[in-house]
């Protein structure tokens, strides 16, 4: 989770130096930024104990990132690092505070749903752009016979189209009211699917844990639904082995809800926020956060739920 890095000093000294916000760098030193900027993962952020530090840091490295590309659009590596972060950023900070909100106060709910659906739009955008680059044509194409598009990506295209569909899919999800949006699902789907089946396994399970959601909202499969999603869940924890809480809150979330399944649905957020975010120092602010919406989801069971008490045993 969150590859953008926080900025060395002599990186810094650079940008100011050639002049980032009016003149145009050198694009060999820019390529250079750049390779640094997306490349190794975002160890500093992902090992912070601090998610609101991290809240605020984020924008800068992603508008650093934007400007950067408008120095060099082709840069693959800052495609894929802007895809991804604007995606994370947006899920973790600011639809989670939309979340939160709603209770309180609908409007500011709403208008942070909204901001949320422009990163996510900015994020798929990234993410098509990179595609592009793979295989010219891409996008118009995906309009016209997705399957067909999404076969010609290979296995070292999965992080691109993993995060180019998870960004479009959460557009796709906050604009229900919107008809052409809800018609793009089969361009997210063919992409989702594609990445999937090139790699299921990638990235400690996130392909999983993305499809537990997922598949409990998929049309025109056939079959049960909650047992696709239980394979799933089951999967990204083996992948995890047990140290990442958000399987156990997506899974409680999206099936447990559904299913208005009271037990199961406490047990499992119990599990996420008993996972010790500091075992694993590489994974710590991803747990925190899935914590956080573990302990928000446990405050809200009386009102996704028309009963918490135990189920009676039959006689």
């Amino acid at each position: 989770m969150f590859p953008v890095r926080f900025l060395s000093r002599g990186v810094v000294a650079v940008l100011l130096a050639g002049g980032l916000g009016g003149c145009s760098l050198n694009k060999l030193a820019v390529n250079k930024l750049g390779d640094a900027l997306a490349g190794g993962g975002g160890g500093t952020f992902a090992t912070d104990d601090d998610p609101e530090l991290v809240k605020a840091a984020v924008p800068f490295s992603l508008k650093l990132m934007e400007s950067l590309l408008a120095e060099s659009p082709e840069h693959r590596g800052l495609l894929l690092a802007a895809s991804s972060g604007f995606t994370q950023y947006a899920y973790a900070f600011v639809q989670e505070d939309a979340d939160e909100r709603e209770a309180t106060d609908y409007a500011a709910a709403q208008a942070l749903r909204e901001r949320a659906r422009r990163l996510y739009l900015r994020a798929r955008d990234y993410g098509l752009r990179g595609l592009e680059l793979r295989q010219q044509g891409v996008r118009a194409a995906l309009a016209t016979d997705p399957r067909a598009v999404a076969r010609r990506f290979t296995r070292a295209d999965v992080p691109q189209l993993y995060w180019t569909a998870a960004a479009w899919a959460s557009v796709i999800a906050l604009s229900k009211d919107d008809p052409a949006r809800i018609a793009e699902i089969p361009q997210m789907e063919a992409l989702l699917d594609r990445a999937a089946e090139l790699d299921a396994d990638w990235g400690d399970g996130a392909i999983h844990s993305f499809l537990i959601t997922y598949e409990m909202a998929r049309q025109g499969v056939p079959g049960d639904a909650a047992a696709r999603s239980r394979a799933h869940f089951e999967r990204a924890v083996e992948l995890a082995r047990g140290q990442q809480a958000s399987p156990f809150v997506t899974y409680a979330e999206a099936v447990c809800v559904e299913q208005q399944d009271f037990p199961q649905f406490a047990a499992l957020l119990q599990q996420a926020l008993a996972v010790d975010a500091d075992a694993h120092p590489e994974q710590r602010l991803v747990n925190l956060v899935a914590q956080r919406r573990a302990r928000w989801l446990l405050a809200r069971k009386d009102d996704l739920f028309l009963s918490t008490e135990p189920a009676t045993p039959r006689r």
